[in-house]
């Protein structure tokens, strides 16, 4: 029988399942993205609580609008350029630190995301710790005196990230980083922050309260 004669075609029915797959691939991403927008949209204008809701955090505030990690000149102690978006997408605790010396505020926020750090467990690899200075780290001195573990602290800065800090990554920004990306520290040196991994600054935190990852 002729195909024609029936107004099926079968190489065209075929042809039309494919378009329709493609099709189907293609709105996936732009659908994501559709959601994505529309659900910030509802967190940002506080009638939404995402953050509750998924338990993620605690006592944690949204900054609104989240700030793009890497469209500051980040760097390396060495000098080398550091791209957020070309390192692992992992989830990000950033931690300023004061230019010129760490007192007991910094050492305290660098403690604390630590042990919040450690106690991820076999979670540990999909979080990384940041520290953020407007200075290199050989030039910063250490003004605490004692470490929140009782520990008497090393007299600069250097010398104590090798110590107690070695699986944070230590970064220079230019001046000006802190007024311009993490005003929550400029009025209280004991915020530190999250960065998701596509290199959002999207929470700040008070480092007496712990977060639930």
């Amino acid at each position: 029988m002729d195909p024609n004669t029936t107004g099926t075609d079968p190489q065209q029915a075929v042809v039309r399942n494919n378009r329709m797959v493609l099709l189907l691939i293609a709105g996936i991403p732009v659908t994501i993205i559709l959601a994505a927008t529309w659900l910030w949209f509802f967190v940002a204008r506080g009638d939404l609580d995402l953050v509750g809701m998924l338990g993620t955090a605690n006592r944690g505030s949204l900054v609104r609008p989240p700030r793009e990690l890497p469209a500051t000149a980040l760097l390396e102690q060495d000098g080398a350029v550091f791209s957020y978006l070309e390192q692992d997408h992992r989830w990000t605790m950033l931690v300023a630190v004061p230019a010129g010396a760490c007192d007991s505020r910094c050492e305290q926020s660098l403690y604390f995301t630590r042990q919040i750090h450690q106690a991820l467990g076999k979670e540990f690899n999909r979080v990384r710790r940041i520290s953020l200075g407007e200075a290199p780290v050989a030039d910063m001195a250490m003004t605490a005196t004692e470490l929140s573990d009782g520990h008497p602290a090393p007299t600069d800065f250097a010398s104590y990230l090798d110590r107690e800090q070695r699986d944070l990554t230590a970064l220079i920004g230019p001046k000006g980083t802190y007024q311009a990306m993490l005003s929550e520290y400029v009025s209280d040196h004991s915020v530190w922050y999250l960065v998701d991994p596509a290199g959002w600054i999207m929470m700040s935190y008070h480092e007496a309260y712990p977060i639930k990852m």
